[in-house]
């Protein structure tokens, strides 16, 4: 795009993407910050910016550096550039037992993931026991967020789920 898409705003006068993503993850989380490294115009978004520990990893990088600085044993994962997310959606997350290490939704699609489905990877929830998986994963140089699932309890949300707590399918 040539340019950062968490300081695009969708419409004119509209706040920056990562901004209304920002405020709506403080509505459902107990602890909000960002994951980015050498941005300091984050810092007018009001909540920590913490460096990314693993800042040649991509998404998954990310991931482990959000995992390692959470206070809590949970933590949603969201992309800074999903102006549509269903706030009934990620509270209905929020609110599922914790009986897994991955909640995660998933869609009909194509991608390198394979299968016909498409794991919502950056809108997720994933507990502390998905580090060390993800950590030994990067340590083998393997970037493929899906990569480490095997390793770990990983519970798909049904589509019927999805399309009660987001009806008009916009998340994704």
């Amino acid at each position: 795009m040539g340019q950062d898409k968490a300081l695009l705003r969708l419409r004119p006068g509209d706040p920056p993407l990562a901004e209304g993503v920002i405020r709506l993850a403080e509505r459902v989380a107990a602890e909000v910050f960002v994951v980015a490294s050498d941005r300091p115009a984050y810092a007018g978004f009001g909540v920590p910016v913490v460096p990314d520990r693993y800042p040649d990893a991509g998404t998954l990088g990310g991931i482990a550096t959000a995992l390692a600085t959470a206070r809590y044993d949970r933590c949603l994962v969201v992309a800074c550039d999903m102006p549509f997310l269903a706030e009934p959606l990620l509270r209905w997350m929020a609110a599922e037992p914790d009986d897994h290490d991955v909640l995660i939704p998933r869609v009909p699609g194509q991608s390198r993931q394979g299968g016909g489905f498409i794991y919502q990877t950056l809108h997720a929830i994933y507990g502390k026991g998905c580090l060390e998986p993800i950590e030994r994963q990067l340590a083998e140089g393997n970037r493929r967020v899906v990569g480490f699932f095997d390793h770990v309890r990983v519970h798909v949300i049904a589509q019927d789920r999805l399309d009660e707590w987001d009806p008009a399918g916009r998340s994704f």
